[in-house]
């Protein structure tokens, strides 16, 4: 099966219909990060069919999850206008994962992109360009140092533990913003260290596509 069935395929095992124009984008993106991979070592995944699943579906899985997590305000009915709910920030982004798959899925989402390698954010921003996304903004630097209150949700996939994640990251959300964290097995002792004033509001099983091993998306919020 060539590249484009593949991503088909995963989309309709995960309900998503995205249209021809996204799933384009989305190839273009895996394009893009095989050829910058040769040189900058962004991802220790090099097979593009590998790309699809692991970085592509895996992280539009969480979509799948967003009704259940509940995604606060309706969309804006006045165009150009983004509705609360709608301002992503992807904190340790990487090669812009999820942060980029979910914002060519999801062009009414704001998506800021925050990493300290130089060399990702510079894959980032050409990707940016390359793939027209006018939703997306590159926040080059610590995630320490971007200013706070400004998302409704803080994505991350493959972070550190639940408590640095809050520790380094949970100043980023509004004051009713969600932390969205995107691991492998759950672990209770790990839930158990959060920091005071934050709690696991939901912890979702993700079903990916042609990957053979469990995936959760866990919620915080403040209590």
């Amino acid at each position: 099966m060539n590249l484009a069935g593949q991503l088909q395929e995963g989309l309709a095992a995960l309900g998503l219909d995205l249209s021809l124009a996204m799933q384009s984008k989305l190839l273009g993106y895996v394009a893009l990060l095989k050829k910058w991979n040769a040189t900058y070592n962004l991802t220790a995944i090099r097979n593009e069919s590998e790309m699809v699943t692991q970085h592509l579906l895996d992280s539009l899985s969480i979509l799948q999850a967003l009704s259940e997590s509940t995604l606060a305000g309706p969309r804006s009915r006045i165009p150009g206008r983004r509705s609360p709910g709608r301002r992503w920030a992807d904190v340790g982004s990487g090669a812009g994962l999820p942060g980029i798959p979910l914002a060519i899925a999801r062009p009414d989402f704001d998506m800021t992109l925050i990493e300290s390698s130089d060399k990702k954010s510079a894959f980032q921003r050409q990707a940016k360009i390359e793939l027209a996304l006018a939703n997306v903004t590159v926040a080059g630097g610590r995630v320490q140092d971007v200013p706070g209150g400004q998302f409704d949700v803080v994505v991350s996939r493959a972070f550190a533990e639940l408590a640095d994640f809050v520790s380094l990251a949970g100043h980023l959300a509004v004051k009713n913003g969600r932390l969205y964290a995107m691991k492998g097995l759950p672990s209770e002792v790990e839930m158990s260290r959060l920091p005071p004033g934050w709690a696991v509001l939901d912890c979702s099983r993700l079903s990916v596509p042609g990957l053979d091993a469990q995936r959760h998306l866990i919620v915080l919020e403040r209590v």
